[in-house]
């Protein structure tokens, strides 16, 4: 089997998930995703074997897969491990990385307003990791931010109508932070600004009677259509 049909199967099935094209607890048969994507059945059912493995779907027992839902326990755990590298990245990122790199930050001092802005978001943080010069730390949280993304399309009314200047403004401190080579102060604002998303989208899915919670002992039915 060819593999770059294979990877490209994987990615655009993973970029549906993520984006919510694919929606949280929605059924998946091997036989419509072939469909939908042009394929035999082969590099779907590869595609939802590695997406299984990063818990972006479940198996179902005789009936197929499914979006893996989103939680709060997960949400927590998520931001959780974004607090402890994050803070880290930037740190190491402000003795780490050449003069160019952290230049090249200054892309960030500005962004797109609306859904647009999740985009500039998970790139900004992505970027920040990559410059730590740690590629096991930086390909964490890329996969961190990436399904981060998911919750916030979730939750979209923490985006949509939101003025997202103060975010913006959160991150050019962070980059003059990184520019002034100044670690601990770098660590701090990214410390924070992540608490805040925290604080921000979990109020958010909370609020959403969709939402898996700890205490829902209804959660796995089937037929439950659950975000």
């Amino acid at each position: 089997m060819n593999g770059s049909l294979r990877d490209n199967v994987y990615e655009a099935l993973r970029s549906a998930i993520l984006a919510c094209d694919l929606a949280p607890g929605e059924e998946l048969r091997e036989l419509d995703l072939a469909a939908r994507y042009a394929v035999s059945r082969a590099p779907v059912r590869e595609a939802l074997q590695r997406l299984e493995q990063e818990r972006l779907v479940s198996v179902l027992p005789r009936q197929g897969y499914r979006v893996v839902p989103i939680d709060i326990a997960d949400a927590r755990d998520l931001f959780g491990v974004r607090l402890a590298l994050e803070p880290a990245c930037a740190s190491a990122a402000a003795t780490e990385a050449s003069d160019g790199t952290l230049r090249a930050l200054d892309m960030f001092r500005a962004a797109r307003p609306g859904i647009a802005f999740i985009d500039d978001n998970r790139a900004f943080h992505v970027a920040v990791a990559e410059a730590s010069g740690n590629r096991r730390m930086a390909d964490t949280v890329r996969e961190l931010v990436e399904q981060a993304d998911r919750m916030v399309r979730v939750s979209i009314n923490t985006v949509v109508g939101r003025d997202t200047t103060r975010l913006v403004a959160e991150h050019a401190a962070l980059i003059d932070a990184l520019q002034a080579r100044d670690g601990r102060r770098a660590a701090k604002l990214a410390r924070a600004h992540i608490a805040e998303a925290r604080d921000r989208i979990l109020g958010a899915l909370m609020r959403s009677a969709v939402i898996l919670r700890p205490n829902d002992k209804n959660q796995k039915k089937s037929g439950d259509r659950k975000i």
